[in-house]
């Protein structure tokens, strides 16, 4: 089996790529924690790997977010092991009807013009942002939009979150295609 792996924005985060399906369509999932990841075979051993701060999987990915003052070339090895170790055994990695992390989209309910605005941004965010984040090892999520303000309400997630450079995307890339395509969008904040 051959992983490859591949640099972030953020550099106390790599994404590896291991050849097969990770999430899948089930997720992603998002695991801040050693706790949060009673329902990931692959994120508990993942956490196990000493220097491990969080795991993202992905549909085809997994993204670690190491300690900060912990060095790649002590990591990156254990953290290839140990996904060997958990395709070669032939493990799931999330368990039967595990649901995606708590923060994925709010549900909030909107009418009449409000409604087609927030069709529009998540549709700029599914086609055209989410996977230029995927490919940075991260993901992106809606969380509302407020029709007064015009002010959008974002997430960023896996190699995303924390990353230094994520405020500069939310603002400069994120924010200036949607007042681009949605003129009511008048600002994006992060949601943290």
């Amino acid at each position: 089996m051959f992983i490859q792996t591949e640099p972030t924005p953020n550099p106390d985060t790599v994404k590896f790529l291991p050849g097969h399906p990770v999430a899948g369509d089930k997720g992603p999932f998002d695991f801040p924690d050693a706790a949060s990841a009673r329902i990931s075979l692959l994120a508990r051993a993942l956490f196990q790997v000493d220097g491990v701060e969080r795991v993202f999987l992905g549909s085809d990915f997994v993204s670690i977010n190491k300690e900060t003052d912990r060095d790649w070339k002590h990591v990156k090895p254990m953290v290839l092991a140990a996904i060997m170790d958990h395709y070669m055994a032939g493990l799931p990695v999330v368990e039967e009807g595990a649901e995606p992390s708590a923060s994925s989209e709010a549900e909030v309910s909107y009418e009449g013009e409000a409604a087609e605005i927030v069709d529009e941004i998540r549709e700029l965010i599914e086609t055209r942002v989410r996977p230029a984040v995927a490919q940075d090892g991260g993901d992106i999520i809606f969380h509302k939009f407020e029709p007064d303000t015009g002010i959008v309400h974002l997430s960023m997630r896996g190699a995303c979150a924390g990353c230094p450079s994520s405020t500069m995307t939310l603002k400069q890339g994120i924010e200036n295609m949607l007042k681009t395509y949605v003129p009511e969008v008048t600002a994006v904040e992060a949601v943290l």
